[in-house]
Order: structure tokens, then sequence, then C-alpha cells
């Protein structure tokens, strides 16, 4: 059976936040809020954790992770970013965002887009995640949660925890959560190009 964890959105109970944490550090695959809907995550590295999120969304390998970071100090430890680049990041970050950038070393190849050595990366403005993100001191891999029978994001966390209370380790409920998904940018050019739009504005980026 999995956890279930009901977090303050305002004042994320450190307790809480703590025993998250210590999941994820013991190969934990926990269902967690964002700033653009619920989300699987994992800790980087843990290929079992990896497996069993790419089961429940009913994907292949070909299916790819988005690493969530804290903040773009971090995020410049996995992602080749330009001046240019940084100062889009800078301007627009943390946000309902996620960048497509070419991968640095730090990004096991698996992980990378098979033929461009690109990584999905992400900036969340979310206090919960972040608060996670603080106390494993470390990114999450992390994959929008979409049951492979239903057309939408789930967004209920009680129906969350009935359909996986036993492929997950640990559910969290937050007092709201945005339903959506993020504006996807592909930044490994000179000029950004619009994969996806989402909840991120666009106008930043030129579109």
């Amino acid at each position: 059976m999995s956890q279930f964890f009901n977090i303050n959105l305002d004042n994320p109970q450190p307790r809480l936040i703590a025993q998250t944490a210590d999941i994820l550090r013991k190969g934990g695959v926990i269902v967690y809020p964002t700033d653009s809907g619920y989300a699987l995550g994992c800790m980087l590295g843990n290929a079992d954790a990896q497996a069993r999120i790419r089961q429940i969304r009913g994907v292949d390998d070909e299916h790819l992770f988005a690493m969530m970071c804290r903040n773009l100090s971090e995020l410049g430890n996995y992602a080749k970013v330009s001046n240019g680049q940084f100062r889009l990041l800078k301007a627009n970050t943390p946000g309902a965002y996620t960048f497509i950038l070419n991968a640095t070393r730090e990004v096991p190849r698996k992980l990378q887009h098979p033929k461009r050595s690109t990584i999905g990366i992400r900036v969340p403005q979310h206090t919960v995640v972040q608060a996670i993100l603080e106390a494993i001191d470390a990114p999450l891999l992390t994959m929008s949660l979409h049951f492979p029978d239903v057309d939408i994001a789930t967004v209920e966390p009680w129906e969350i925890r009935e359909r996986l209370q036993r492929q997950v380790d640990l559910v969290i409920e937050v007092e709201h959560c945005l339903e959506g998904a993020t504006t996807v940018i592909n930044l490994t050019e000179d000029i950004p190009a619009l994969v996806r739009e989402g909840l991120g504005d666009i106008s930043p980026f030129g579109f």
C-alpha cells in the first residue's frame, strides 16, 4: 500500500518533506503535484524506479523523462546553456515550462534523446516541489501522470491513490493542483522553437 501525505501548499510540513525525501532515496516512486498537474517522480540513477514509472504510464524506453531542477545553477550541471539561453531561462523560470537543451555528460545516455543528445529540464514554480528538491539535494526524474486508458490527466489524489496504491510508494495531495501541461520550448538552436503550447506564456519567446 502506498502512503498518502496531505502537504500544505503554503507551508510544506518539514516532517512530511523529510519522509518524502527518504522514500525517494530508498528507490521509491512518488506521485506529486506540480505547477502543471500531477506527475510521477523518482531519483536520478534508479533504473528500477524508472522502469516502474514507464510501466505505470504504459510507455517504452523511447519515451523520455524530464528532469526537475531547483534552479538555474542546478540546471547548468545537466544542460549546456549559452549566454543568450541563460538570459531567457533566467527571465522565465521558475514556471510551467519544459526546456529542451543540449545535455552535459552528467546526464546518463539512456535519459538523453538518442539522436540529438538533448534533455528536457524544468524549474517548477511550486512550493512543495521546491521543498522536495531541496530535501533530496538533487534533481528529480519526472513524467506527467497519465493513465493509458484515460485521455486526460488525472488531478484527483484519491483517484490516483485508488488506482496506483500497489504501484507507487507515495501519493502527495495538496489543496489545489493546476490541471494542464507545460509549454515545451526547444532552446538547442539560436532561435527558440515552440514544441507544445501549455500553461507557460509563450510571448516572451517571440511566438
